[in-house]
């Protein structure tokens, strides 16, 4: 069954990287971005390694923890994280799940239950649904999906962005139009009536009775 947002994230324990964690233990209290690959050693998958690494402070700065999983084992991740280094500048600063055994690929419906035998084996096309991000709050619960095709190398300022709305939207009754970015003006929740709106945010421009825009609250 495919995951649907507002899920509780699947908890499980793996072998990273940085040693053996439990998931939901190791986010705290924290947000939370994994984000998937279909196995080491391939050239998209090095350009996003390398890139979350050099933009990994920029997450950390928001209180979001980044882990990373492939479907190959972490003594495989240890040699791939040396030619990330060579070839994008960067060395991944943050765990890499070993999911040889399918366990987290399976249990985040990324590939089928029925799914098994030797990791190694395998080509990336026999994992190419493996590419996904998931954004996922203090509460453990699915705020963002997205999945990517092999040959496109997903935007991670994109995911800094939406975790910045996630984050705002989350403290304030508010909502962000397309496009929208840190300092921008943003949208009263439609959940907000007028008069509760007045009360907590003033007066608002509204271009149409349901777009009631505000300066970003602080």
């Amino acid at each position: 069954m495919a995951l649907q947002l507002g899920e509780i994230a699947p908890d499980f324990t793996a072998k990273t990287t940085d040693g053996d964690i439990r998931f939901h233990d190791s986010l705290g209290d924290s947000w939370g971005v994994l984000f998937s690959h279909p196995k080491d050693f391939t050239p998209v998958c090095t350009t996003e390694l390398g890139y979350m690494a050099k933009i990994k402070p920029e997450f950390d700065r928001r209180g979001v923890k980044i882990i990373g999983l492939s479907v190959d084992s972490t003594a495989d991740h240890e040699r791939w994280t040396a030619d990330i280094e060579e070839t994008q500048g960067a060395r991944p600063n943050y765990p890499l799940i070993g999911d040889d055994d399918y366990t987290v690929a399976k249990l985040y419906g990324m590939l089928p239950a029925s799914t098994s035998g030797d990791a190694k084996s395998r080509k990336p096309a026999d994992n190419q649904t493996v590419r996904n991000v998931f954004v996922i709050g203090p509460d453990k619960k699915i705020k963002l999906l997205l999945v990517y095709p092999m040959t496109t190398g997903r935007n991670f300022d994109e995911v800094l962005r939406v975790v910045d709305s996630l984050q705002l939207t989350a403290q304030h009754r508010v909502a962000t139009p397309v496009n929208w970015r840190q300092g921008e003006d943003v949208i009263i929740a439609g959940s907000v009536p007028n008069d509760e709106a007045r009360k907590i945010f003033g007066d608002w421009k509204e271009p149409k009775p349901y777009i009631r825009i505000i300066p970003q609250p602080v």
